[in-house]
Formats: C-alpha cells, structure tokens, sequence
C-alpha cells in the first residue's frame, strides 16, 4: 500500500504550479570523489557552470539506486550532494511523487520521508524504529512491515541536523522493536545492522557531507541544478508571456554572476519574480544588474507584499526586515540554517503571528509544522538569508552607528559613541571574519554588505527603510532616532525633513546629519523647526558640514532657549571660528542645565584661550 503524495507546488503569488508541470529533471551525477569542498557555494556554482558532462555520469533522478551496469553489485546507500536551494528536496519530491503516481520504483512499496529538521525534534527522545514509524505515518499502526517488503527511508537535508552520528559507537540495533536514541537509530540504519534490505537515501549541503564515512555509502551524486538550456526551460515554463520570457532571458544573459546563479532553481525563482515585475512593466526603476539589486529588488516586493496583504500590521517594513535581518545575522553567526521560537522571540519577532513577518510561508519564511505541535523556520534559500544579515549591519550602522561585528567598537540604543566610526571599520570587521572563516561561510554575506554599501544602491536601500520625509510626517508619536550621515541630501534634504521636525508630534530625540552637504540655509532650516519643537532633540551632529559661523550663531538663538533640552552637540570642522564661540558662549551661560557633550574639534580658526574655554568644567564636557 502507498501513502498518498501531496503534489507539492512551486507557487508565483497569484498562482500556483503543481510541481509535476514546472519540475526539469535536474542535473545529477555520480563520480564524486566523496571529499568535502570547504569552498562557498557560490565559488562551487561558478566551477560547476564550467565542467563539461563528460566528465561525471549523469543519473535520472529516478534511477538513483539502479546499478550502471548488470555487473556492478546492487545499490542500497546512496549521499546526494549539492548547494543549498540548488534541488535535493525537489529532487526527492518528484522522486516520491512520480512513485506514488505509478510511474517509476514499482518495485518499492513503502517510502518513509524522514527529513533531519523532524528528527531534530525528537532527538533527546528514547524509541524503536517501529515508535518513529507509527510517530511520524500514523496511517500504517495497522499495517504490518515485514522484511519481504522493499522500503526506502529518506534522510534529506543532513546539513540542517542537531546532532551529532557517531558511526565509531559499538552500539548495535538489529531489532526494529528495541528503543534507543535517535542518533543511534540512524547510524544502524545506514549501517545495515538494522533493516539490512532497506534503501537509504541522504541528502545533505557539501559542508556536512563528511558526516556519513564513504564505506557507508555505496553511491555519492551531486546534483548541479540546472544546465543552461534548462535554465530557459525554466523561465518558459513559469512565465506564460513569451515575448517577456525572452527579454528576462536575454537580461540575466547580459551578466555573468546573475546567469551563473541561474544554476540554482531556487535563484531562478528569485529573478523570477522581480524581473517579471520590472520587465512587465508593473515596477518602476532601474533593473538590477547584480547580485545585491537583484535580492535588494526581491525584498522590496516581497515588503509590498506584507503591506497588501497585512493592513493592520502596525509595524513598518523597516522594523520587519531589521527584526527578520537580526534572525537572518545571529543565526548565520553561529551557522544555522533552521530557527525555533525562541530564535524568533529573541529577536522581538511574535511567535503567534510569524507568517505576518514572512511575507507567507513561501516567501522570505517557510513554516512547517513538526512533532508535537512544535514549529519549525527557516529562510527559503542560504543566500536571502545572507543578504538580509547584510542589511541588518548595514542599516544598523546607518540608524546608530553601531558595528555589530564588533561590539567593542558599539554601543546600545541611548548610550552614544564618543567616536565617530566611518563604515568603512564595519567592512574591515567583515573581511576579518569572513577570512576566518574556514567553510567561506561568510563570503556572500560580505558581497552583499559591499554591494548595499556601494552609492548606485542606495536608492533601493530607501524603499526599505523609513523615508525621513512621508514618513516622519505620517507617524511622528513613533521615530526616536534618524541616522542620515554620510548622505548628500544637502540644505534641500534638510529643507524637507525640518518640516516634519516642527511638528508638536514629533518626538525625535537624536539626529545625526554628519558629513551631508549642508550650508547656513539648510541650518536656518533646521533651527526654525527646532525653535518650533524644541523640547525633544537630546542629540544633535553636524560635524563635517560648511555651516561656518553664521550657521552656529542660528543655533546659538535655540541654545538659548529654556526649553531646548539638548544634551550634545557636535561641530567638528564645521568653518567655525573665535565668533561663532562668543555666540555659543553667549547662548550656553543663559541656558547652562542641559548640555552635557560639546565637539569642536576641526575648526582650527578657533583660538586657544577663547572664553568658550570659561564653559569647561563638571557639566559640560568640551572638546576643541
């Protein structure tokens, strides 16, 4: 008897595709040497687009346990290798699904999916073979398996398990009635001490290939993905507009990178789904040439998405992708692939409304349900994950100035760096790490850090987090801190954000707008919405900026004022000489209870001795 299999499908947003129309058979092949590639997959990608076929076997997937010829002994143990999102579960899938539709391993009669995300679950639970059984295919407690029956177990994703198999364990099951640990379970089972006629089949990413020792395993493939033809096969299939099929085509053909990755089905849906926006002409904007625009685009429909689809959903997309970037960072730190609710609740995600976050289980999050009610998460592919944990540092750094790659140089909300950090010592941190690496687990990971921090992106970085202009303006009882440094918005920018800072509502309380072209005008600007609100603002840097003496003399005017509750100031080479100093001078000993921090370093026409030094003492901390 066999299982009914769900026709899993490929979905698109508005429609779905059973799996049997989209799947192309996918490229796997036997002659592995059964060595780990400690390379990052990326690399592995390139060299796979270069081997030619004939230097591997190429296997159907169905014929994963057929022997290559009659005199070659018969197959029971067989590893499939290949790079994340680059077609193992699919290939199982469509093994199961073309087996349980009659149409190939007829000889087969019972196959038991045992992917190591479930098992994870169970894994400080004691049972037999014939408890895991009945626990995860309830439906055969009433069938009896004997050993005249010809079973398949299939083991996918080895990379995503929890603990450890020790093959040297003298620990011997043969009886499928006799409890022991899941780990012991397993290694018998691959072994052959327990169930000797079973097949088995595992799956695994190249990194934790090395698990299983090669004397277990009687057949090593790797699946390399899609070939070049197939990867317009693909984009025919899934896209029903020819005519748009074949500009997307000819698009990815005009960069490398981008046609390389093509290799992947799961990259392919990826460009996909925004290249048929942009390309049919239901987005705006410059179309993603590399690598990070391409992920960069993927997310900014995938937040629309969430803004359709979740109206209530009090929360901004930049709060949502700064939370799922926190998971995607931490999480890649310590390199996990898969997340349990306390992962998601120690990044201030809710449990109860994860999908909310997600964008849907078949976008940025795929949520299943395990044993025991227990949820289990992980990120559609290795490399959104890798370039979320990108825009997590780098927007971080831009929103705090904090590095989170070295907490040393970083301080926590409220408590502010005394040194300015340019964002050029967080890239530093990440090649550091990134060449500590021993698996290049990280390398991706920096491209796309370098990529979001590259000028020509910038712009789709802004669709993604709060516009400081609509925004501010929409919901000012929200926003405490605006980080703007670095950013040529000149006195026109700050023309249009003063005018959301006048706002009574406005709670801002530290904005940074270091290095931003901004002159007298654009001070006269910020000062009059801060002579208009001034209760809130707690810190204020201007530093690097051509504001020169009349600008200070205009912010002189608000120091002055009662109910200005400024803490810090800074002005480094500001163009500010010995009389923007008696301004300030002035201003400080009318109003002498709030500033704590003042910064003038850089302003060399400033003399030594000028009576601002009379304002040095217990209250305020001065810096020339």
């Amino acid at each position: 008897q066999k299982f009914e299999c769900l026709n899993e499908v490929i979905t698109n947003q508005e429609t779905p595709t059973p799996l049997s129309e989209i799947y192309t058979e996918l490229y796997i092949t036997e002659g592995d040497s059964g060595e780990v590639n400690n390379e990052h997959e990326l690399r592995q990608i390139e060299a796979a687009s270069r081997r030619t076929v004939t230097e591997d076997t190429p296997i159907k997937c169905n014929d994963i346990f057929k022997p290559l010829s009659e005199q070659d002994k018969p197959i029971r143990t067989v590893l499939t290798k290949g790079v994340a999102g680059i077609g193992k579960t699919v290939s199982v899938q469509k093994f199961i699904l073309d087996w349980t539709e009659g149409k190939a391993n007829q000889d087969v009669h019972f196959i038991f999916p045992l992917p190591f995300r479930e098992l994870n679950l169970m894994k400080d639970q004691k049972l037999s073979l014939v408890d895991l059984l009945h626990t995860r295919f309830k439906e055969i407690k009433e069938m009896e398996i004997s050993r005249s029956h010809k079973v398949l177990f299939i083991f996918d994703g080895l990379d995503e398990c929890r603990f450890t198999l020790d093959f040297q364990s003298t620990v011997r099951l043969d009886d499928v009635t006799q409890s022991s640990s899941v780990k012991v379970l397993l290694t018998n089972l691959i072994k052959g001490n327990l169930l000797p006629s079973a097949l088995i089949w595992i799956t695994s990413r190249p990194a934790a290939a090395d698990q299983i020792p090669s004397e277990c395993m009687d057949r090593v493939t790797e699946v390399r993905g899609f070939s070049d033809p197939q990867k317009e096969e693909y984009f025919r299939k899934r896209i029903s507009d020819q005519s748009l099929t074949n500009r997307i085509i000819i698009h990815l053909k005009t960069s490398r990178s981008l046609y390389i990755m093509c290799h992947i089905p799961v990259f392919c849906w990826i460009s996909a789904t925004v290249l048929e926006r942009m390309l049919g002409e239901a987005e705006s904007g410059e179309t993603p040439k590399t690598l990070t625009q391409m992920y960069t685009h993927f997310l900014i429909i995938q937040t629309k998405i969430i803004r359709e689809k979740y109206t209530k959903n009090q929360e901004t997309d930049e709060e949502i992708l700064l939370k799922l970037g926190q998971l995607a960072f931490q999480q890649l730190m310590k390199g996990n692939l898969i997340f349990y609710e306390e992962d998601l609740r120690e990044c201030g995600i809710d449990v109860e409304e994860a999908s909310v976050y997600s964008g849907v289980c078949t976008q940025i999050f795929r949520e299943e349900s395990g044993l025991h009610q227990t949820k289990v998460y992980s990120f559609v592919h290795l490399s959104i994950q890798e370039h979320l944990a990108a825009l997590y540092v780098h927007v971080t750094f831009l929103n705090q100035k904090r590095n989170v790659l070295n907490q040393s140089l970083s301080s926590k909300l409220g408590i502010f760096i005394r040194k300015e950090i340019p964002i050029s010592n967080v890239h530093k941190s990440a090649v550091d790490q990134a060449l500590q690496s021993k698996n290049g687990h990280l390398d991706l990971f920096l491209r796309f850090l370098l990529g979001l921090s590259h000028e020509s992106n910038q712009n789709l970085i802004q669709d993604l987090v709060t516009k400081p202009g609509n925004t501010l303006k929409l919901n000012p009882s929200h926003l405490r801190v605006l980080e703007l440094s670095e950013n040529k918005i000149g006195d026109s920018g700050v023309k249009l954000l003063s005018a959301a800072l006048e706002s009574p509502l406005c709670k801002l309380e530290t904005l940074w707008l270091w290095d931003c072209n901004i002159t007298k005008e654009g001070c006269a600007a910020l000062v009059s919405s801060l002579k208009s609100n001034p209760s809130h603002l707690r810190v204020l840097y201007l530093s690097n900026n051509k504001i020169g003496d009349s600008g200070v003399k205009l912010l002189s005017a608000v120091l002055e004022n009662p109910l200005c509750k400024l803490e810090t100031l800074r002005l480094r080479d500001c163009n500010i000489t010995d009389e923007g100093c008696a301004a300030l001078t002035a201003a400080l000993k009318s109003n002498p209870s709030h500033l704590r921090e003042l910064y003038l370093p850089g302003n060399d026409k400033i003399k030594t001795g000028c009576e601002l030094e009379d304002l040095r003492n217990e209250t305020v901390q001065l810096i020339v």
